[in-house]
């Protein structure tokens, strides 16, 4: 596992997209040897007075650090899990009035690099809620964001959706189960992460019956736009198994 960084450090990653007025989102890559690079995605969202929440954090040059400052004020910064601590310490150093937020479980975690605000926030906009997902043991945290088109929800790691790849590393990361052919729940996830299956199946299938269900962001592969109901529920159908 590579170290969180403890110096702005910027790595190969891609373009802010905006998803919607109040949504950006970008990738990057982590080098984690021995399995290769990973991607991994930063989630960038305006509240309706201009607040910004990053969710994920990523260093990211300075055109693209340039282009949220003018999106918004960085306000909050959600570290979603303690394995998403990377660039926490950074981002605090260069936005010294951030709020920290992480869910409970990884708030000792998130501590050895950088103070946590709280492990719960109100955004005082009912278009965006803070949730600490439930069945893993108050270690994941996850944003439902609301816009003019419809519900968006921003996951960490319990969902991964990354593509199989080619050569050795590639057969390493499908062999455990981190890439595949469609959204699901690595095993090593379901192994460190859940504690709660039938909990996290409930969340999931409540999510899946929202009647405004856009897509899915996550921090790991592909955004899901098509069919995002029909992906939660075949998702929590596999917990079931």
């Amino acid at each position: 596992m590579t170290k969180p960084f403890s110096e702005w450090t910027v790595l190969p990653h891609g373009k802010l997209t905006r998803l919607e007025d109040n949504l950006l989102s970008v990738t990057g890559v982590l080098h984690m040897p021995p399995m290769g690079d990973v991607e991994r995605r930063m989630t960038v969202v305006r509240l309706g007075d201009g607040r910004l929440i990053v969710y994920s954090a990523i260093a990211l040059d300075e055109s693209e650090m340039r282009a949220i400052e003018a999106f918004g004020t960085p306000t909050y910064l959600i570290v979603p899990s303690d394995i998403h601590r990377m660039d926490a310490k950074t981002w605090k150093d260069r936005y010294p009035a951030l709020r920290v937020i992480t869910p409970p479980s990884s708030r000792e975690k998130v501590e050895q690099l950088v103070h946590v605000d709280d492990t719960f926030v109100n955004f005082a906009d009912p278009s965006v809620h803070f949730v600490v997902l439930p069945g893993t043991a108050d270690r994941e945290a996850a944003l439902i964001v609301e816009t003019s088109r419809g519900t968006t929800l921003v996951l960490n790691d319990v969902i991964f959706n990354l593509a199989n790849r080619p050569g050795l590393s590639g057969w390493l990361f499908k062999a455990i189960g981190m890439t595949g052919d469609a959204p699901h729940v690595p095993p090593v996830i379901k192994l460190r992460l859940i504690e709660n299956q039938a909990a996290l199946r409930a969340q999931l299938d409540l999510w899946a019956r929202l009647p405004r269900l856009q897509r899915m962001i996550l921090s790991h592969g592909n955004i899901v736009e098509n069919d995002a109901a029909g992906v939660l529920a075949r998702v929590a159908a596999d917990l079931a198994a």
